[in-house]
């Protein structure tokens, strides 16, 4: 990214660019109205077509709803080896993924195709916000607390279904909470002083979480045994079922996370790899416990707080087992 042009002259209506990692674009366009802009796209992540077109939609809106916006146009994005696999699944990738921007209010307006060896698919969404209602990942302030809306273990449940480790109930699990929009999530927070959000997406609940102290300057304390975790995914990191990216991850994070005595296999899944993950956000310590309730009430059944924002040391994550 360092290698792209720097604009010569800064624009004061793009409110949210390169400068900052965060989750989408935003450019102001009136007093009352800004676009939002992200793209997302990957391989396949589960065996159903449908349903992996329902998670790619899931997981490329859910940046707009992570910036505090909604969604209204979508581009399709789809590399296929058309003359190796049937057209039929492609269609059905189409159609899950049709049904969840509907499902969103969104509409599909176009999109581009290319003949490629290995299947990809995802979207380019568009969406407004208000200008001075952005959501940005940059914003947290000591005293907040941190509620995330979606259990982690993703990546680690995902990479067993590859392996044929996973038993069906705990796939049908995993793959409803990928499908599920942040939707909901977004717009009951919405009624909530936020002072910072992101959604938790392939940097992992920590890598995420460094971004937000980063930017804001400040430092997180994650309490390990609040953060919800989908059931076996902590027995099979023991087992090594982590996914390199995860690994990846925790490498990265290796001088920014101070995790005490947590076992290693622990600190994986803390930084395990996440597709359509939920969102993360930073709100006041006593408007906590009525979000957590009015999540709760609108099925947002994970909805927990994980821990708090801390002055020090900045940019730096501090797990308590």
């Amino acid at each position: 990214m360092r290698h792209l042009p720097k604009p010569e002259k800064a624009d004061p209506n793009l409110l949210v660019g390169l400068d900052s990692p965060d989750d989408a674009g935003v450019y102001k366009l009136t007093d009352d109205i800004a676009l939002v802009q992200t793209v997302d796209y990957f391989t396949p992540i589960v065996d159903d077509p449908y349903m992996f077109g329902q998670i790619a939609a899931a997981n490329a809106l859910s940046d707009v709803y992570a910036m505090g916006g909604k969604p209204l146009t979508v581009l399709n994005i789809v590399g296929f080896p058309i003359q190796k696999l049937d057209p039929s699944i492609l269609a059905n990738i189409l159609k899950g993924a049709g049904d969840k921007v509907q499902e969103a209010g969104a509409l599909i307006v176009g999109g581009h195709s290319i003949d490629d060896q290995e299947p990809k698919f995802g979207l380019a969404v568009t969406g407004t916000v208000h200008p001075e209602k952005v959501w940005t990942n940059h914003g947290a302030r000591p005293g907040d607390v941190l509620i995330l809306t979606k259990p982690i273990g993703v990546g680690i449940l995902t990479t067993a279904i590859k392996r044929d480790m996973l038993d069906q109930e705990r796939i049908d699990l995993v793959t409803r909470l990928m499908a599920e929009l942040n939707k909901t999530a977004a717009e009951t927070l919405m009624n909530y002083s936020i002072h910072a959000c992101t959604d938790i997406t392939g940097f992992g609940l920590l890598g995420h979480a460094e971004e937000m102290a980063s930017g804001s300057n400040v430092g997180i304390r994650i309490h390990k045994d609040k953060v919800p975790v989908l059931p076996g995914a902590y027995e099979l990191a023991e087992q090594g079922i982590v996914p390199g990216g995860s690994k990846a991850n925790h490498r990265w994070l290796a001088e920014s996370v101070r995790y005490g005595t947590i076992p290693e296999h622990e600190q994986w899944l803390l930084c395990d790899a996440i597709t359509s993950g939920g969102l993360l956000v930073s709100i006041p310590a006593e408007e906590a416990e009525a979000c957590i309730a009015d999540l709760k009430q609108r099925g947002i059944e994970y909805a927990s707080v994980i821990g708090e924002v801390i002055e020090e040391p900045p940019g730096c994550i501090v797990i308590e087992a």
